[in-house]
């Protein structure tokens, strides 16, 4: 009797093991997305109940007043990842070029890939008592810098830990021919290298900001917040994660409103980050 025959114990018995085990499967993954569902139904139905030309007009009420909007929020949210973006991408691209092209026997390159990888699983918090500790005490106060730099820190490893990873999938021999013609290696690096996977650096760093436009807890001892509208990026700054999180456990109805408003903002703009990402990835380089 052939170890595949339907008559075979041990044939039946693994049988019956892997119909056991995809059942276990999809329950799992039912439970999961029912669970999603769930909160995606409830962020819409109040989210969109919150939404209003006033939220993007008007800044965040005082409390017991009615109306209001997250103007200053909004603003002060696109400050902080606009240049936390702008900070966190040229060091973690060259940061990643560094390790993918220097880095192969380099005992530095080594314990650059470790603290990277320590970054990437470091809780926000941490992050954000670090910066606390070391910019927002010894200036005295809170700041919209401050909150950038913490922003930074977070998204500096998933940039550096993406191009790495992207440009060790050129193949050698194009890095071959390059050389062959006489390309010094910084060229090569730059113009070849990593023009090759351009596509793929573009995706980590949008991956990267939509890691960071919704953290609120290294912002709570950064920026703080402010209730009212202000571009001054060395004084305490309003922010939605923040707003968000405070409004949503305030008793004024108007507050929670807002809350919900402006999570739905938040969920949708991480959501088309991430899309836009994952089309640009799917996009083919051109040679």
């Amino acid at each position: 009797m052939s170890a595949a025959s339907p008559r075979n114990p041990v044939y039946i018995r693994r049988l019956r093991q892997h119909r056991i085990g995809i059942i276990m499967s999809v329950l799992a993954m039912s439970v999961g997305l029912a669970f999603l569902a769930w909160i995606l139904s409830t962020l819409l139905i109040k989210g969109f109940g919150g939404l209003s030309l006033m939220m993007f007009t008007n800044d965040t009420p005082a409390p017991g007043s009615d109306g209001g909007g997250l103007r200053n929020a909004i603003v002060g949210s696109l400050m902080m990842v606009g240049l936390s973006t702008a900070v966190s991408t040229p060091i973690g691209i060259l940061a990643g070029v560094y390790l993918a092209e220097y880095g192969e026997q380099n005992k530095f390159a080594q314990v650059t890939r470790f603290v990277t990888d320590i970054m990437l699983s470091a809780p926000s918090i941490v992050i954000g008592l670090f910066v606390y500790a070391l910019y927002v005490a010894n200036v005295k106060h809170f700041s919209g810098y401050a909150g950038s730099i913490a922003l930074a820190l977070i998204a500096i490893p998933v940039v550096v830990r993406t191009t790495d990873n992207m440009l060790r999938l050129v193949p050698n021999s194009l890095l071959e021919a390059a050389f062959a013609l006489g390309a010094p290696r910084w060229k090569v690096a730059t113009m070849v290298r990593l023009r090759a996977v351009k596509a793929g650096v573009v995706t980590g760093v949008l991956l990267a900001l939509a890691r960071i436009a919704g953290e609120t807890a290294p912002l709570l001892f950064t920026a703080l917040n402010n209730q009212f509208f202000s571009a001054d990026m060395n004084a305490p700054l309003a922010n939605l994660p923040v707003v968000i999180y405070q409004f949503a456990m305030s008793p004024y109805d108007n507050w929670r409103d807002l809350a919900w408003g402006g999570a739905l903002l938040v969920t949708f703009s991480v959501l088309l980050l991430n899309i836009l990402s994952r089309t640009v990835f799917s996009q083919k380089t051109p040679n």
